[in-house]
């Protein structure tokens, strides 16, 4: 076993060399999260697949609360956001996953994703007009952000003017603060949510994506308030968290990659394809969302016993060497098929046809306007949010050219 009992204080700004070590002492170790939380992280591929898989791993954590309690500090809190925010597919085990999957995916079709495309368009158009030669601006703030939270808003039917207020609350739930604060941003996302789908519930069902969810019915099943709740939350904060940092991480991999920036200028017609590589390289989900053992599970000859957490990094699994040659480089021609930043399994991101999409729009666009952009400082002068679950940066500065 390694000697790292604890990820460092600063593991989130680098996490790739923490990652390394760990994996080259095995598939899984025991650590202690930056916050104390004890648990047990997979690091390699083959295994990181099997935990995100196997059913003796369960990822109904209203269930589990007590494997949450045995592993963390006594000052912890407790829960990730309030029960009205957590009755989601998520946090369920089939058979309620299922349930939930399936009335979920009768609204979210690839097809009505598709045909958002000139919306798509038309809003990163809109976002690109207002930026000029010249300028030094936050990509983040002025467009990586805006895109999708705007996208997902007008999927939700939830008025643009709120987007502000989402953006906060969401960065409130993801990282770590103080617990007042993630109760009081829990409580204010959730009260808005509800109301929302109240009035969706009591409006004629029309052909919009959150009517077709609220109106949802599966031979008499459809989805409660609260599930709709939980599932407006899950669909608004994953919506636009996984498209702003994949944007953003792809941006800054770029930049300090100039000859797969030139491939990308010269060969546009790669844009879409590159995506997965960008996913795979530095993906906008490190440490995926809690799970635990319901019984002893060995993986890669390690036992991992009953009742403990375990938590897959998609970030450390999609760098295995044994998986991907030359993990850490940049390669926007390279075949990442299979990598998991988007999962795998059962849990599979329902958006990732929206996020890929929205990628494709965002990268063509912003490089056929501005085929000179530039890092406005170092690269190692930027700061990552304090979080294990998302990998995005704070601000991403650059000059338009």
């Amino acid at each position: 076993m390694t000697t790292l009992t604890r990820l460092p204080d600063d593991y989130v700004q680098n996490p790739h060399e923490v990652h390394d070590l760990l994996r080259a002492e095995g598939p899984v170790q025991e650590v202690h999260l930056p916050r104390g939380l004890k648990v047990w992280l997979v690091t390699r591929y083959d295994e990181a697949k099997i935990a995100l898989t196997d059913p003796r791993v369960s990822k109904n954590m209203a269930e589990g609360r007590y494997v949450f309690d045995l592993h963390a500090p006594k000052d912890a809190r407790r829960g990730e956001f309030e029960s009205a925010l957590s009755v989601h597919m998520l946090n369920m085990d089939p058979p309620h996953h299922t349930r939930l999957r399936k009335l979920v995916t009768k609204a979210f079709t690839a097809r009505r994703i598709e045909l958002m495309r000139p919306r798509v368009q038309e809003i990163a158009a809109e976002l690109i007009a207002k930026m000029n030669d010249g300028d030094e601006v936050d990509l983040l703030e002025a467009f990586a952000f805006p895109l999708p939270i705007t996208v997902i808003c007008e999927l939700l039917g939830i008025p643009i003017d709120n987007r502000d207020e989402f953006r906060e609350w969401s960065n409130t739930l993801l990282t770590f603060g103080a617990p007042e604060q993630i109760q009081h941003a829990a409580g204010a996302m959730a009260q808005f949510l509800i109301q929302h789908v109240e009035k969706a519930r009591a409006a004629e069902p029309d052909d919009t994506f959150f009517s077709a969810l609220v109106h949802a019915d599966d031979s008499g099943d459809q989805l409660n308030t609260e599930e709709l709740v939980s599932m407006a939350f899950l669909l608004l904060v994953a919506g636009h968290e996984t498209t702003v940092n994949l944007i953003g991480n792809a941006v800054l991999a770029l930049l300090k990659n100039p000859d797969q920036l030139q491939v990308l200028k010269d060969r546009p017609e790669l844009i879409p394809a590159s995506a997965e590589e960008f996913l795979r390289l530095e993906g906008p989900v490190n440490i995926a969302t809690f799970r635990y053992t319901k019984e002893p599970l060995e993986l890669g000859g390690v036992v991992v016993p009953a009742d403990e957490l375990v938590m897959v990094s998609l970030v450390a699994a999609n760098r295995d060497p044994a998986k991907y040659e030359n993990p850490d480089r940049l390669d926007v021609t390279r075949s990442a098929q299979g990598h998991v930043a988007f999962g795998h399994g059962i849990h599979f991101c329902l958006g990732a046809p929206l996020a890929r999409l929205e990628f494709d729009v965002a990268l063509t666009q912003l490089l056929a306007r501005f085929p000179g952009l530039a890092l406005a400082q170092e690269p190692e002068t930027l700061v990552w949010r304090d979080s294990t679950l998302i990998r995005g940066l704070h601000t991403l500065p650059v000059r338009l050219a």
